[in-house]
């Protein structure tokens, strides 16, 4: 899985692992080790890998390398992402390039990666991370919501593409989560925010990664091409 090094990745990672899944963590530089170890110490299986979601030919020797040391590749979660938030008259290209590249084009060449082996096995989970803001919009993140919105579209085409493979593709949909990157919201943003999310309070990364497992089980054979939104009811 991708974007394992902290918040939501480091959650799901460790509720895969928890699930009886040996995950290879994958993050920038060494960012995923953390995660690894701490599943390690915990009873699990985990692996480390360093990764740029961005780098295709990277992308390609991790699923390859992957499936000649594991054997196969049962579940893919692409949850890498970043946000370069800018109103839309002073955003600039480079702001708008990067985030569809990490957020969207990634996740295609993750999946058509992966692909290969989950089709020879006829059998595969592949799991995305969207956003709420890809559902409803948002002031001041054209590119984060573009990304996201499009991520949905292209799960659900690739879900009508592999079904009869018996890959499954799925969303899943975080509302506002207490992450690293949400903390450096102020008190008085945070309470704004939460007076519109229904349940009260903001979500927290292990809300995902429950979401995150149940459509990476058998439970969730029969379910796939959808959006499973996970936000205390703000967007519906």
């Amino acid at each position: 899985m991708t974007g394992a090094s902290r918040g939501i990745g480091r959650a799901i990672a460790r509720r895969l692992a928890t699930g009886g899944a040996t995950v290879i963590c994958v993050a920038r530089g060494t960012n995923a080790e953390a995660t690894a170890a701490e599943i390690a110490a915990s009873g699990g299986v985990a692996l480390a890998h360093s990764a740029d979601v961005t780098d295709a030919a990277a992308v390609e020797a991790l699923v390859k390398g992957t499936v000649e040391t594991h054997g196969r590749l049962d579940i893919l979660v692409s949850n890498a992402g970043i946000a370069r938030d800018q109103l839309m008259l002073r955003m600039k290209r480079a702001d708008w390039d990067d985030v569809l590249a990490t957020n969207l084009t990634a996740a295609f060449t993750l999946c058509q990666a992966a692909l290969k082996p989950m089709i020879k096995q006829r059998a595969g989970r592949i799991v995305a991370i969207s956003s709420v803001v890809g559902q409803m919009g948002n002031a001041g993140q054209a590119n984060y919501a573009a990304s996201k919105a499009g991520l949905i579209g292209f799960c659900k085409a690739l879900a009508r593409e592999v079904a009869s493979r018996q890959v499954t593709v799925n969303v899943v949909a975080p509302g506002l989560v207490e992450t690293d990157m949400t903390r450096t919201i102020t008190e008085d943003v945070k309470n704004d925010w939460s007076t519109r999310i229904p349940l009260g309070r903001l979500g927290s990364p292990d809300d995902i990664a429950a979401a995150v497992g149940f459509l990476a089980s058998d439970e969730a054979a029969y379910i796939t091409g959808q959006v499973l939104a996970v936000n205390g009811g703000m967007y519906m």
